[in-house]
């Protein structure tokens, strides 16, 4: 079976600098370790436990960056851009209990590089987008929270970033 789904991609930019923006983001994140799971079969409610403490804001961790600018080092035409795989196994377990298969999207991808005007982009695939096409109301309702999870996270990352920039005082913030 084949079938065509509408995607809704997402195209942010801000005036922050690439480093600043992507050392916020990271810091913004908690971070997911294998271990978080050890005894998940046995012991779920401590493995829940520690899932709930590793998470960072908006209840979200990185699972792994991909530093794809400093991948085309091998063509001789280095880049500032990386993939960040981020969610909380919690919330995807939510939507695959309903729908194993929303699992396709779960962690989510987010693209963070320096455009040549000097602008930080951010890029991703609305969540409820991707998992729209599963038509299932309470895998909807998550992918909506994510939605909103990850429109404030770039936004916050962008206004720290440009609080580090001008030495502390508020800044412009993602567009």
């Amino acid at each position: 079976m084949e079938r065509i789904i509408e995607v809704h991609h997402i195209a942010l930019e801000t005036d922050a600098d690439f480093e600043d923006f992507t050392k916020a983001l990271e810091q913004s994140l908690g971070r997911f370790d294998d271990a978080l799971l050890k005894g998940i079969a046995t012991d779920p409610r401590s493995v829940e436990d520690r899932l709930e403490k590793a998470a960072g804001e908006e209840g979200l961790m990185l699972f792994n960056v991909q530093d794809h600018g400093g991948l085309l080092n091998l063509f001789g035409t280095p880049q500032k851009g990386k993939q960040y795989v981020l969610g909380n196994p919690l919330i995807a377990a939510t939507m695959t209990r309903h729908d194993i298969r929303a699992g396709l999207y779960a962690p989510l991808r987010l693209f963070v590089y320096a455009a040549d005007d000097g602008l930080t982009r951010i890029e991703y695939d609305q969540p409820s987008s991707l998992f729209g096409q599963f038509h299932h109301p309470e895998v909807m309702a998550v992918a909506r929270s994510l939605d909103a999870k990850l429109a404030r996270l770039i936004k916050k990352a962008g206004l720290l970033a440009a609080e580090r920039r001008a030495g502390g005082s508020p800044g412009t913030g993602t567009q």
